[in-house]
């Protein structure tokens, strides 16, 4: 059985729902990938991501290598039994975590030699290196090493970047191959904000091939239009028969623009750190459940929702878990929200197999700005 399969079911417009096969489970798209970033999502049970209809979920290499170590995970078998998620597992290379909370870092052609953010220690992650890892964190999905382009950055300075991906790319692919490596791996499209630099990573890194394709560096500073326009320079290049991810992105309104494009998979920690911040999505858009509006409804976040916690808990309850600061807060939020991202997809999805996506564009994108 091949690590992985991918079949686009149906399209409507350039937005497509698909059946993402692994080893340990089928995954429909598009996908939201709550984030594990110590093989945990914050504040919720494997249970409470079942229930919230949870098929795939994100763990941070860079973070688990540094604590607990991968020696302590491979002892048990990977990640699925250290964590008890049975489901598929997608783990990113480390690279960006080591650009964006590393204190120094030194990067080459080998890779980037960074110090620990916990202890100050040094590290050095190379793209064989980074395979390897997650290889004993046994995911269903791995990535390979980037270099994350910052914005700004300069045609010379994204030139230069998105070629030393294209380099780590390889070394990765060869890597796998060479080491036996079965679970599925996904190549990443970099090339900053230049959309000639864009396609032309598309085209180096689907010419190594890979099991799956990711366009990387997005919503690292840029407007939002812009990010748009390079996802859009991306994205309908990439192969048909593979899935496509755009990382770190979890704006409702860019997760629905994005599968208008074409995309197929997302994962950010939007939804699960908005939560603790007392922030809830709904289809209108969202809720700060601080205000004191809320202080005597009885009304649930949402009265169409589903999740555990809207069918039990009122506005003015979750208003005071979180004034009183109480932990329980923090997990009957995350359940929404995450719930709420789950249901999203669905509906993405099912309007995509009903051909009536552009219907439902319309309509979401109207819902958000009446609120604004």
């Amino acid at each position: 059985m091949p690590a992985l399969s991918f079949t686009v079911e149906k399209t409507s417009s350039q937005a497509r729902a698909g059946f993402l096969q692994t080893a340990r489970g089928s995954v429909m798209t598009p996908a939201f990938m709550p984030v594990g970033t110590q093989a945990t999502v914050k504040s919720l049970t494997p249970e409470d991501l079942l229930e919230c209809n949870a098929q795939i979920i994100l763990a941070n290499t860079y973070h688990l290598y540094l604590r607990p170590g991968i020696e302590i995970i491979k002892a048990f078998s990977g990640l699925h039994n250290f964590m008890h998620w049975q489901k598929p597992i997608l783990t990113d290379s480390g690279g960006y975590q080591v650009f964006s909370l590393a204190a120094l870092k030194k990067l080459d052609e080998n890779g980037v030699t960074f110090q620990s953010h916990l202890d100050g220690s040094s590290h050095t992650l190379t793209p064989e290196k980074a395979v390897a890892i997650q290889k004993a964190l046994n995911s269903d999905i791995a990535m390979c090493l980037d270099e994350c382009i910052p914005y700004p950055a300069t045609r010379e300075q994204a030139e230069k970047s998105t070629a030393l991906t294209k380099r780590w790319a390889k070394r990765c692919k060869d890597e796998a191959i060479d080491k036996g490596f079965e679970n599925a791996l996904f190549g990443i499209v970099q090339g900053g904000m230049y959309a000639d630099l864009r396609r032309q990573a598309v085209g180096d890194i689907c010419e190594i091939g890979f099991d799956g394709y990711a366009v990387g560096g997005l919503s690292v500073g840029e407007p939002r239009e812009m990010m748009l326009e390079a996802a859009a320079s991306a994205l309908p290049l990439l192969p048909a028969d593979r899935p496509r991810y755009c990382m770190g992105l979890g704006k409702p309104e860019d997760l629905v623009d994005l599968v208008a494009l074409g995309a197929d998979m997302f994962d950010c920690v939007l939804p699960t750190r908005n939560a603790r911040n007392g922030q809830l999505f709904v289809p209108w858009g969202t809720i700060n459940i601080a205000n004191a509006i809320h202080a005597n409804d009885p009304a649930p976040i949402d009265p169409a929702c589903t999740c555990y916690t809207c069918q039990n808990y009122s506005r003015a309850y979750l208003r005071h878990l979180y004034q009183a600061k109480e932990l329980l807060s923090y997990r009957l939020n995350t359940i929404h929200n995450i719930h709420y991202y789950q249901w999203l997809m669905a509906e993405m999805r099912r309007a995509i197999m009903e051909d009536a996506f552009d219907s439902f564009y319309r309509h979401f994108m109207q819902a958000r700005a009446n609120q604004g």
